[in-house]
């Protein structure tokens, strides 16, 4: 089953919201300063277009969580790039040492995991309702009668001539192929 266009961005919505609110929160929660609402606005629409074009259909948690974990190193990132706390993967594995990367790493992985079982668990609640609603209005729509076919115009009556089959009608066909015969 495929998704047309609304379905596709409602899921992009809904799975942009989720990945951005989380990189908010947990960029907030670890010291840094809320980023700008420009920078949120820019994330959410860079999410919700490269998420729609992958929202065609049913994806596996393996695919959710791939997704919403390199969303979130960008997101973490972006945030990070203008905050004058500096919290960033980048600064951290270089400039203040293994432990508080590290630590970033194991939060931002472990929201990644929880977060992207929650939207397998949606994901997968979502197409179990679309073809349940499908099955029910395909049997509605056979139990409806078939609108009555107006009946066919009288034919007029054709006196019918028996066809001579190909084989006698070509037998007397000459075949004169061939050059000219010589003039006399």
């Amino acid at each position: 089953m495929r998704a047309h266009l609304p379905l596709r961005l409602a899921r992009a919505a809904a799975f942009s919201a989720v990945c951005v609110a989380l990189a908010v929160a947990g960029h907030r929660a670890a010291g840094g300063s809320g980023p700008e609402p420009q920078a949120v606005a820019a994330a959410w629409t860079a999410v919700a277009a490269a998420t729609a074009a992958l929202a065609g259909r049913e994806r596996s948690a393996t695919v959710i969580s791939a997704g919403l974990a390199a969303a979130q190193l960008v997101l973490h990132e972006l945030f990070a790039y203008g905050d004058p706390s500096g919290i960033s993967l980048v600064t951290h594995s270089h400039g203040r040492g293994l432990g508080e990367g590290l630590g970033m790493l194991l939060a931002h992985l472990t929201a990644t995991l929880l977060t992207g079982w929650w939207l397998a668990r949606g994901e997968a609640a979502l197409w179990t309702l679309l073809r349940a609603a499908g099955r029910r209005l395909g049997a509605a729509l056979r139990l409806l009668p078939s609108p009555a076919m107006p009946p066919a115009p009288p034919r007029a009556a054709v006196a019918s001539v028996p066809l001579l089959p190909a084989r006698g009608v070509l037998r007397h066909i000459v075949s004169r192929r061939g050059p000219p015969l010589p003039a006399a």
